[in-house]
């Protein structure tokens, strides 16, 4: 079925943004309207032609407030770049979403500098969860996710260092994909941990989760291949990430498995804890986001960090302090652990296993206490970040149910993104078959 053309839901988006009693104000730091609107005319003229650039040509895309646009400075969600020296170029990802016609409508808000999975912004405001506008979307890419959900854009794009593409998804209802860290390119990306960080998209479909990574990717986008339930093989990693779950992600994810095994697929239990206790290892040592993160933020750190959420300047100086012959032990160790992973989850299709341990919890508690704060935040990164460490794809699905949303995670090797992408398709419409 063909779209709307794409100035017609261009100008719907805008609308729907620039609502007083919305969410646009807060999911947006900065918006391109009459960039856009040339862009979707343009889309328009070629459509009508029959010249497209492709299946993203014309979409509305949202992108996260850390990738260089040409002439602007970026930002990360914070005060303390707004003076830095403009992006002399766009960002490589962002160059490729044009190239392929993707009319990019802005720059969502974020956690500064993409450092916690709650999504809370002291300096722009903390957009609001679609699902019940008392809790948090789940971050860093808190606005990425309630740019889609709220109907800004079609399609946005995100970072994940240890969930927050996976986590606002989960959240928010909606399928978010972390691919291989190689896969997409980071330069022109405002960094986090330059070991973590990977730049994935979110969206309502697997099916658009799959274009938007192929363009990311620079290469040729096709619709994900459906396979047979018979054929579909998955691991489920029993043991600490499945602690403390809330009562509706357990029945969410029982019902969904329950699906999954009547349709012919075949789960087994597979131990990892050996693996996460690597892991812990690693962790006791200090943490890798940490470390990376203090070197990259130094300057502003040293001489503006009463203008930085108090929350991320705690986390960052965590890391201050670490040796750099224990960094780089860490850094072996990771990578050894990944190589493992790559071993032992190379034989199934995927992981499966909940996203996020708990629904989405209200704002007001998280933002009176600096304790409820980062219990919350532990545990809502406890299960994706150990995929970040291992160097692996994931995907979150969102699972059928009447209350909050529960994303369903999907955890693939190293580097079986595109096997992942099909077996997520087809969990997704066996499970919207249910």
């Amino acid at each position: 079925m063909a779209l709307t053309p794409a100035r017609a839901r261009l100008d719907a988006c805008l609308t729907r943004i620039s609502n007083p009693s919305g969410e646009g104000q807060r999911a947006f730091t900065r918006l391109y309207p009459e960039e856009a609107r040339i862009a979707a005319a343009a889309a328009d003229a070629r459509a009508k032609f029959g010249r497209t650039l492709g299946p993203l040509d014309g979409r509305i895309v949202s992108i996260k407030d850390l990738f260089d646009i040409a002439g602007e400075p970026t930002t990360g969600g914070s005060v303390v770049y707004a003076d830095a020296a403009p992006a002399v170029a766009d960002a490589p990802i962002v160059r490729r979403l044009r190239a392929a016609g993707a009319v990019v409508v802005g720059k969502t808000n974020m956690t500064e500098f993409a450092f916690s999975g709650i999504g809370i912004n002291p300096h722009f405001g903390t957009p609001l969860n679609p699902h019940d506008r008392s809790r948090i979307p789940g971050g860093s890419s808190s606005g990425a996710a309630v740019s889609v959900g709220d109907g800004f854009c079609d399609i946005a794009i995100g970072t994940d260092t240890g969930g927050s593409v996976r986590i606002p998804a989960a959240f928010c209802g909606l399928v978010g994909f972390k691919p291989t860290q190689a896969r997409v390119p980071r330069e022109g990306a405002m960094a986090l941990s330059t070991t973590l960080d990977s730049i994935g998209p979110l969206a309502t479909s697997v099916a658009d989760a799959a274009l938007a990574d192929a363009i990311l990717a620079g290469i040729e986008p096709r619709a994900p291949v459906l396979r047979p339930s018979s054929a579909l093989s998955f691991a489920m990693p029993l043991g600490r990430l499945f602690e403390k779950l809330d009562g509706a992600v357990t029945n969410a994810f029982q019902a969904a498995t329950r699906r999954i095994l009547e349709a012919g697929a075949r789960i087994v239990d597979l131990d990892i804890e050996p693996l996460l206790s690597r892991l812990d290892e690693i962790g006791a040592m200090g943490s890798i986001s940490a470390i990376e993160a203090a070197a990259i933020h130094a300057d502003v750190l040293r001489e503006r960090a009463d203008d930085i959420d108090r929350r991320v300047v705690a986390r960052i100086r965590g890391g201050s302090n670490v040796p750099a012959p224990q960094y780089v032990r860490m850094l072996q160790m990771r990578a050894a652990a990944a190589a493992e992973a790559r071993r032992a989850f190379e034989p199934f299709d995927a992981l499966i296993l909940p996203t996020v341990a708990t629904v989405a919890p209200t704002l007001a508690p998280l933002e009176a206490s600096d304790a409820a704060f980062s219990t919350a935040n532990m545990l809502t990164l406890r299960n994706t970040t150990q995929f970040n460490m291992l160097d692996c794809c994931a995907v979150s699905l969102p699972l059928p149910g009447e209350g909050l949303p529960v994303g369903l995670m999907l955890v693939g090797a190293h580097g079986s993104d595109q096997r992942l992408l099909d077996v997520a398709a087809s969990v997704e419409a066996l499970l919207a078959g249910a």
